[in-house]
């Protein structure tokens, strides 16, 4: 079974209070999962990575053998690519989790959209944060 997963990931201040948002849709667009997590006071990148990573334990749960992971974050795309390398120790480990998850499946892509197209993930991001800082 091939999922497409929308991730986002946000801080307000970064650092500053962060959530990650996932979207989890079947081959018809049917949408099966939908959260947000509040992680805190974190960076832009951890809360993108940590939604990765999220994102990904979930489709491997729903059943998933493909995964078709879709960010707005054009760094970690190229990082999970390999075009970028990993400098930042926090993401590195991040990176070895969200590597590690994807080893579970037989194909894992991941490919950039703009912010635009990816509202109903950073729709979840916006409501964790909201639901944690009054």
């Amino acid at each position: 079974m091939k999922l497409t997963t929308f991730t986002d990931g946000g801080a307000r201040g970064n650092p500053g209070p962060a959530a990650l948002g996932v979207v989890i849709k079947n081959e018809s667009g049917v949408i099966l999962s939908a959260y947000g997590e509040y992680l805190g006071s974190q960076t832009n990148n951890f809360a993108e990575y940590s939604a990765l990573l999220s994102a990904l334990n979930r489709a491997h749960q729903l059943g998933a053998t493909e995964v078709a992971c879709v960010l707005d974050s054009e760094l970690i795309v190229k990082q999970m690519n390999r075009i970028y390398k990993v400098k930042e120790p926090t993401l590195q480990k991040l990176f070895i989790q969200v590597y590690n998850a994807a080893a579970k499946f037989k194909r894992v892509s991941y490919r950039h959209i703009l912010r635009a197209g990816n509202y109903e993930a950073d729709a979840e991001v916006n409501k964790a944060i909201d639901n944690h800082v009054k």
